[in-house]
């Protein structure tokens, strides 16, 4: 490919973050253009020479010799190591991105540019040291497809490669962070480096010296106890936004089991079947943005006179309150089929960002027992804390941190502040085509969906490929009997067949299919276009409703229009959606009742007014974050100050 690295390539970004984003971007140049000169060598060179080569530099990093001085060769050695092993070759943006990467950036890319790729670069060249570099990923799929993908050009180069998986059991572990290079995601790393802080405080500091050398393997002390994590070195983050700030509002715990008395388990049963009597507004209050309940005087007078029922004899009148309270976040605030899903009589968790199932996570102070109850399941151990870390303070950990995603500039400033990484855009190899069409609002959910089902059939006479976007699995399969009823062939992807997944993704752009999915075709998934499917516009993206986060509608956008290919997207509202509740309950109740049987809403200020409720909802969202932050540092503190482990408890 031709070389884009010239002057109207480098004006081009001019733009974007002023002289200080043109001045890297012209070094980063200047090291693509150099690792270009070095191709025709390589390409000379025998795979045992490329090998060779890798084995110099490795002993250079590990005698101390800078990563700088080693940058433009060690790209250089990727880039024809991926040439040969996987049949792709880095395009000058992309050694671009990886620069940016080594020097502690997230590098933001559009979608479809190659960011699994653009990773192999920072992270060889990184992984030369010896300490070990983890590239975290925002799900179990993704961190399987990318090492299974991208280890024979590690391999090539002399590199081992490892990857954690939540079944992947502890010897396993120890063996994969023993790795030059390790794949995750950031649950698992975050969750194995509390265990292991757990099983040192188990074991004790006289036996740390024994950890290490069981560890490096010059002798064994209880395997099964000793830590599988080595130091935090390096971290490349995929989808660093998601990660970030995304996950960011929920600390990572782990609990202790606490098992419940009998009387407990009937004050959930007992607690949930009095929720279900009182009546909104009337006996208690709904915050949406906090998902919390709170009774008023008249609810607190009805759970008063029940207070002597059998099934609360264990509580104080105090403890039944927060019981209800708790039950009627249950049966409001968590959905099933969004927030949860029930599988073999047990309660498994959403990933609200992903839309993926968190087997074995459970929700705090007892809301996943009043979850139980409202399902009518065996109320199971409640936990206790035993180890906590935000992600902010985990990720900070890392003596270097950097990454890449789609969506990062929105929330520079935040990233800049907190994990002390600057933002950087990389151009595109090719001009996007994407068209982005106005949204559709609607008065009712049902309006709405009825639109959706009607612009598909259109469509889909066409021969046009449609993927569609859906919050939660119940919507999914409220379109998909839509669809059905309406004779169009379709496949739905939500976390209910979460396993055919790679086999619905890789048709999802053939001519005249139809794809209705949760946020799981979100991010990672490269939806390659079938035969003639640019004559017809490209892939279309239709989002069903606007997410707490613009980030995550660009990521679904972003499935479209990929390295310089057609696309088209736009976002189907309704007043009916949660977004609207951004403003309040009251507020988003009079909206409704105002606009009632009105249909297609089309002017300007609806859509103004959409745009307004999201960007409430990430101001809330970074409030939340800061007092999250806050309130960790000061928790921390205070046990440090008792010579205490902070994590721990």
């Amino acid at each position: 490919m031709a070389s884009r690295l010239g002057p109207k390539w480098i004006n081009r970004v001019q733009s974007l973050a002023g002289p200080t984003h043109t001045g890297r971007l012209s070094r980063y140049a200047v090291l693509a253009a150099q690792v270009n000169a070095l191709e025709s060598t390589l390409e000379k060179e025998s795979d045992a020479e490329l090998r060779a080569r890798s084995r110099v530099l490795q002993l250079k990093a590990r005698q101390g010799d800078s990563l700088n001085g080693m940058l433009v060769e060690a790209f250089a050695l990727v880039r024809e190591a991926a040439k040969r092993t996987i049949k792709q070759r880095h395009y000058d943006v992309q050694l671009v991105g990886g620069a940016a990467i080594h020097n502690r950036c997230i590098a933001e890319m559009e979608t479809g540019e190659g960011k699994t790729l653009v990773a192999t670069l920072p992270t060889y060249l990184n992984a030369l040291q010896g300490k070990g570099v983890h590239v975290i990923t925002v799900n179990d799929y993704l961190a399987h497809r990318d090492a299974e993908w991208m280890a024979n050009v590690y391999r090539a180069l002399g590199m081992t490669v490892g990857c954690i998986q939540t079944t992947t059991q502890d010897h396993e572990r120890r063996a994969a962070y023993a790795c030059d290079i390790t794949y995750g995601t950031s649950k698992e790393f975050g969750f194995d480096f509390l265990r292991d802080e757990l099983k040192r405080l188990q074991l004790g500091d006289t036996h740390r010296k024994s950890f290490e050398q069981a560890f490096l393997g010059r002798g064994s002390h209880h395997e099964g106890e000793t830590p599988v994590q080595r130091t935090h070195h390096f971290a490349v983050v995929d989808e660093a936004d998601s990660i970030l700030i995304d996950e960011a509002r929920t600390p990572l715990i782990i609990g202790a089991n606490n098992q419940p008395t009998q009387e407990e388990a009937a004050a959930y049963y007992g607690a949930d079947q009095l929720a279900a009597t009182l009546v909104r507004t009337k006996d208690f209050k709904y915050d949406p943005a906090e998902r919390k309940a709170e009774l008023n005087a008249a609810g607190r007078r009805k759970v008063q006179a029940v207070a002597g029922h059998s099934s609360f004899v264990a509580l104080t009148v105090d403890g039944l309150y927060e019981y209800v309270e708790r039950a009627l976040r249950a049966q409001i605030a968590y959905l099933r089929d969004r927030d949860y899903v029930v599988v073999n009589g047990e309660i498994v968790i959403v990933d609200e960002f992903t839309g993926r199932m968190m087997p074995g996570r459970q929700w705090q102070d007892g809301l996943h027992q009043a979850i139980q109850a409202k399902e009518r399941l065996e109320v199971t151990l409640e936990t206790i804390t035993a180890a906590r870390v935000t992600v902010q303070d985990f990720f900070l950990r890392y003596k270097k941190l950097a990454g890449m995603t789609g969506t990062a500039s929105t929330d520079a400033a935040e990233l800049r502040r907190i994990y002390k990484v600057n933002v950087f855009k990389v151009p595109t190899n090719r001009k996007g085509r994407r068209l982005w069409v106005p949204d559709r609002i609607f008065s009712t959910e049902n309006e709405k969906f009825q639109a959706v089902a009607d612009q598909i059939v259109e469509w889909n006479h066409k021969q046009v490929a449609v993927l569609v976007g859906t919050r939660s699995i119940e919507k999914s399969e409220k379109l998909s009997a839509l669809l059905t009823a309406a004779n169009i062939e379709h496949q739905v992807l939500n976390a209910k067949n979460h396993e055919i997944e790679a086999q619905i993704v890789a048709q999802a752009g053939q001519p005249g299919k139809v794809t209705v999915a949760t946020n799981m075709a979100g991010r990672g998934t490269d939806i390659k276009l079938g035969e003639g499917m640019n004559e017809v516009g490209g892939l279309h993206v239709i989002g069903t409703e606007r997410h707490e986060s613009r980030r995550i509608d660009r990521q679904l956008a972003g499935r479209s229009a990929r390295q310089g290919d057609k696309g088209y997207c736009q976002f189907f509202v309704s007043l009916e959606d949660e977004i609207i509740e951004a403003f309040g309950e009251k507020p988003a109740a009079r909206l409704r009742r105002r606009y009632k049987d009105r249909g297609e809403l089309t002017s300007g200020a609806m859509r103004r007014l959409v745009l307004a409720a999201q960007a409430k909802k990430e101001r809330q969202h970074f409030r939340d974050r800061k007092l999250l932050m806050n309130y960790e540092k000061q928790r921390a503190e205070m046990r440090k100050n008792m010579g205490l482990n902070p994590v721990l408890g």
